[in-house]
C-alpha cells in the first residue's frame, strides 16, 4: 500500500466579497483537482449571465448548490493535493457555516487562509473571523492579500504594505505571531503567486500560496492525551463477541489494555483491534477501529458512550460550564431552554440552567453579566445540566471532546466549547 500523504484541513476565511471562493477555485484548478474544461464551461456560463470573472468562484458555489440539494459530491471536489499534503477545504461561504464547521470538530481546521482584498483592507468580518479562528484553536495562518490586480496602480507595493500592517495589527491583538505568517500578494482571478511567482509583483520575495501551504507544520497527533474513543456502534459477532466501533480521538489503544466505557460505567479488556479489516497491535488518533472487548456485552454499551483507560476514565458531567455562539434562533434563549447537545457521538438533551455572561463576539470581552436571554449573534457563557449522564471534557484538556453543536427544530442553533465540568 502506498504511504498516504498526511491530511490537513484548511479553512478559507475572511470578509464576504474578498474573493475566498475564487481563491479556492483557482487553487483547486492549479493543483489539478478541477479540470480546465470545467473552468471553460463555467466561464461561458458566467459571461452569458453577465457574471464574467466568476468562473473560479462557481467551482465552489456549484458545489454549494449540490450540497444544499443533497446531491452527493465526489470528495475530490473539496480536496486538493500538493506534493507534500492532501488538503480538505473547510469552505466557509457564510459566517454561520464557518462557526458551525469549526466548532463541531468534524472539520477542525489545522490551518487557515485569511483572504483580505487589497483595495478594501480589513472589514468587519475580517475582524470577526480572525477572533473566532483564534478562539476555536487555529494556530497556523496564511494571509492572502487578494485582488492585487485591482489596486491603483495595479500590483501596487505601497498598498500591499498598508494592508499588511493593518492586518498584522489585528493578528497581534489576538495573539498570533505575525513574524511567522506569510502575507502573499495574489490575484486569485489572474492567478498571480498562486503556484508560480508572478512578474507583476517582482518586488515580493516571499513564498507563493502553494509553497506556503507546503510550509504548514503538520499538527501533532494527540497521542500524549488520555485515550478517548467515542462509540459509534456496537456489534455482537458470533464466535468473536462484543465489538464496538469508533474513531480514536486521542491517546493510544493497545491489545490487552484495561478499558472503561462511560457513562455506562462498565470495565473490560481489549482482546483485539481491527482496522481496514486487518488486525492491528495498536491504534491512535484518527484511526477508525473495531475493537473486541472481553467482559462487556452488547446490552451494556451504546452509541455516545466513550471508551478510555481505567486509570484515566472519561469525565461524566453532572453539569458543565460552556462558551457558546448562538448562530440562529427564532426567538431568544433563556434559562430552562432544553435543546439537544451533539458532542462526539452523543446526543443528549441538556438544560441551560444559568446564563452567566454575554460576550462581545468580536473581542471576547464581557458585555453583560447574567443577562435574561441571549439571541442570534450573541456569544455567552452558560451553565448546562444534561438530562442523562454524558461524557464531555474541558476543551483546554481534551479539545476533541470539548466541542459541541446545539440543535433544535431541525437546525443548528448554536455551537460551543466546554470550559469546566462538575463531574458526577
Amino acid at each position: 500500500m502506498a504511504q498516504q500523504k498526511p491530511h490537513l484541513n484548511l479553512a478559507f476565511i475572511g470578509h464576504v466579497d474578498h474573493g475566498k471562493s475564487t481563491l479556492v477555485g483557482r487553487t483547486m484548478y492549479e493543483t489539478g483537482a478541477v479540470d480546465q474544461h470545467v473552468i471553460d464551461e463555467y466561464r461561458k456560463e458566467a459571461s452569458a449571465k453577465g457574471k464574467a470573472t466568476f468562473e473560479f468562484a462557481w467551482v465552489m458555489d456549484s458545489l454549494k448548490e449540490e450540497r444544499e440539494r443533497g446531491v452527493t459530491i465526489d470528495i475530490a471536489h473539496q480536496r486538493f493535493d500538493t506534493d507534500k499534503y492532501y488538503f480538505t477545504v473547510v469552505d466557509c461561504p457564510g459566517h454561520r457555516d464557518f462557526i458551525k464547521n469549526m466548532i463541531t470538530g468534524a472539520s477542525q481546521a489545522d490551518a487557515a487562509v485569511l483572504v483580505v482584498a487589497a483595495p478594501d483592507g480589513v472589514m468587519a468580518q475580517t475582524r470577526e473571523h480572525v477572533f473566532l479562528s483564534r478562539t476555536l484553536g487555529v494556530s497556523q495562518l496564511i494571509v492572502a492579500v487578494n485582488k492585487m490586480d485591482a489596486t491603483t496602480p495595479p500590483y501596487d507595493e505601497k498598498r500591499y504594505n498598508e494592508v499588511k500592517d493593518e492586518v498584522g495589527k489585528l493578528l497581534r491583538m489576538v495573539g498570533f505571531k505575525v513574524e511567522e505568517i506569510p502575507f502573499i500578494p495574489v490575484s486569485a482571478y489572474e492567478g498571480d503567486n498562486i503556484v508560480k511567482k508572478s512578474d507583476n509583483t517582482s518586488w515580493y520575495k516571499g513564498p507563493t500560496m502553494l509553497e506556503a501551504m507546503n510550509n504548514i507544520k503538520e499538527p501533532q497527533k494527540p497521542t500524549n492525551l488520555p485515550l478517548r474513543v467515542p462509540v459509534q456502534d456496537v456489534y455482537t459477532i458470533s464466535g468473536v463477541g462484543t465489538v464496538p466501533v469508533g474513531r480514536v480521538e486521542t491517546g493510544v489503544m493497545k491489545k490487552n489494555d484495561k478499558i472503561i466505557f462511560q457513562p455506562a460505567n462498565v470495565v473490560g479488556e481489549v482482546k483485539s483491534i481491527e482496522m481496514h479489516h486487518e488486525e492491528a497491535p495498536e491504534a491512535g488518533p484518527g484511526d477508525n477501529i473495531g475493537w473486541n472487548v472481553r467482559g462487556v456485552s452488547k446490552k451494556d454499551i451504546r452509541r455516545g458512550d466513550v471508551c478510555g483507560h481505567v486509570e484515566k476514565p472519561p469525565t461524566v458531567a453532572k453539569e458543565f460550564k460552556a462558551q457558546i455562539v448562538v448562530l440562529q434562533h427564532p426567538s431568544a434563549i433563556s434559562v430552562g431552554y432544553t435543546p439537544v447537545f451533539h458532542c462526539h457521538t452523543a446526543q443528549v438533551a441538556c438544560t441551560v440552567t444559568e446564563i452567566l455572561a454575554k460576550l462581545d463576539p468580536r473581542t471576547g470581552s464581557v458585555k453583560e453579566q447574567n443577562p435574561a436571554f441571549i439571541k442570534a449573534g450573541d456569544a455567552a457563557i452558560i451553565m448546562v445540566t444534561p438530562s442523562k449522564p454524558m461524557v464531555i471534557e474541558k476543551v483546554k484538556e481534551i479539545p476533541q471532546l470539548g466541542r459541541f453543536a446545539i440543535r433544535d427544530m431541525g437546525q443548528t442553533i448554536a455551537a460551543g466549547m466546554c470550559m469546566d465540568v462538575v463531574p458526577r
